[in-house]
């Protein structure tokens, strides 16, 4: 067993070095400053996201300020389940030495209803009424950029873990106490174009079909740069936005059986993504999406395999296959799987079957934000942004991400992952069952794309 895991220790290792020395990034940028520490897990058994445990006293308060109502609450509730796993994790260990004393860690709900007046009025009750350390956030760009703003008056650490637009962290909306621990749209759009354009050199036609509001925007301009950079004989033959929380979308998909499109481009998060989807199917259209969002198990089960068959999506969780590469991301990977068999509603559905994924990437958000704290040993906005700055971080899934220095957005290596039936799976999820998913399609082959190829978009004004 020792020599097994001295192996992949070395197999892991040279496969990460390879990519860092493929990039235009410098191994020595990427060399973690801290990592997800694996003995220290505890027993997660009595987990709990119905009945978490609440700790008294002093404690290191975060806000999860994000839709818990209204059309899309079903994101808050992954949101909770995500960031109260891994406060949990914490609380197990002990708690964190904080100014001197040890402090355990508290989760709040603030409802924003999907709504930038009650998002504001929620997240300064947060602050004034609740005392929070640390807001952490959420579904939509329009909604982050109204948390950061209030963070920025009261002088508090804005955790942007779910919304993706570049402009969040650029020119006048830039603030020190936010940052951006998710990949963003530039990323997303350019490693869209480059696995394409460079790697898979088959489809050339192309529909970008995106929310009407700054991400879907935001979205939709990074794939194009993207085709302009990686691709260029490739061709946009339509583009359309809509609204959030459509529900009948044939007019859009009838424009896109009629284009030619070989493929869609899609950023629709939940329930656009479910419905687009889903209607698309109902009308015959077989073409793949390339997305971020259409990966909730829940509805691609719905669709079933041959309807989920080659969807394409990208990730930021993990670093290619397989999966799983030591025994440590194993056990990790069981004591999430044994904790939810005692669950239930709403987290008994397949969406809770992995902590991988969009809720690997969001788990993994609050790992850092709390190692920052125990290495800063304080709250302090000044001291948390000190260490943060710059700060090289390795998660669970072995995944290294930076935070770049001079607008606080995240660096990190991309997958993109096509979607196959269960029996061809195994190449990804190389441990019993050896699939992810038995009634739907998912991920199959893993592509890496290198660090270079998918750096955050840079403001000049930021970063010289």
């Amino acid at each position: 067993m020792k020599t097994m895991k001295r192996l992949l220790a070395v197999t892991i290792f040279l496969s990460l070095m390879g990519l860092l020395l493929a990039s235009a990034v410098p191994a020595e940028e990427m060399k973690p400053k801290a990592t997800f520490d694996f003995n220290k897990f505890p027993d997660m058994s009595d987990f709990d996201p119905n009945q978490p445990v609440e700790p008294g006293g002093d404690t290191i308060k975060i806000a999860i300020v994000a839709s818990f109502s209204g059309p899309a609450a079903a994101v808050g509730e992954i949101y909770y389940a995500c960031v109260a796993w891994a406060a949990h994790t914490i609380n197990k260990q002990g708690g964190l030495m904080v100014d001197g004393k040890k402090k355990m860690v508290q989760v709040f709900k603030a409802d924003g209803q999907s709504k930038p007046d009650v998002t504001k009025k929620v997240t300064e009750r947060m602050i004034l009424q609740e005392n929070v350390d640390f807001l952490w956030g959420t579904n939509g760009s329009h909604l982050q950029k109204v948390i950061n703003q209030v963070a920025d008056k009261y002088k508090k650490i804005s955790v942007n873990a779910a919304s993706l637009s570049d402009e969040l962290q650029e020119g006048q909306d830039f603030s020190r106490y936010s940052f951006m621990t998710t990949f963003s749209t530039e990323q997303i759009g350019r490693t869209a174009a480059y696995y394409y354009g460079q790697v898979r050199k088959k489809e050339k036609k192309f529909y970008i079909l995106c929310q009407d509001y700054l991400f879907g925007h935001s979205m939709a301009e990074a794939f194009k740069k993207g085709i302009k950079e990686y691709y260029p004989e490739a061709e946009i033959v339509g583009e359309d936005y809509h609204k959030l929380f459509l529900t009948d979308f044939a007019p859009y998909l009838t424009k896109i059986k009629a284009s030619g499109a070989e493929v869609v481009y899609t950023g629709d998060w939940i329930p656009d993504a479910a419905n687009l989807l889903k209607q698309a199917r109902q009308m015959g259209i077989t073409l793949p999406f390339v997305d971020i969002f259409m990966n909730e198990p829940r509805f691609l089960v719905e669709v079933g395999i041959e309807g989920t068959k080659g969807l394409v999506n990208i990730g930021q969780y993990g670093i290619g296959n397989p999966a799983f590469r030591n025994e440590e991301q194993i056990k990790y990977h069981k004591a999430w799987q044994n904790a939810r068999t005692k669950w239930k509603a709403p987290y008994d559905t397949v969406l809770y079957t992995h902590p991988s994924g969009n809720i690997g990437a969001y788990i993994t958000s609050v790992y850092w934000l709390l190692s920052v704290v125990e290495r800063a040993a304080s709250t302090d906005p000044d001291k948390i942004i000190k260490v943060w700055e710059d700060d090289v971080y390795q998660g669970p899934s072995g995944n290294v991400y930076k935070m770049r220095a001079c607008d606080h957005k995240q660096i990190g290596l991309l997958t993109v992952q096509e979607y196959v039936p269960p029996e061809e799976q195994k190449q990804s999820y190389n441990i019993p069952p050896y699939y992810w998913f038995k009634d739907c399609s998912n991920a199959g082959p893993v592509h890496e794309v290198p660090i270079e190829k998918n750096l955050p978009k840079a403001d000049p004004t930021l970063c010289k």
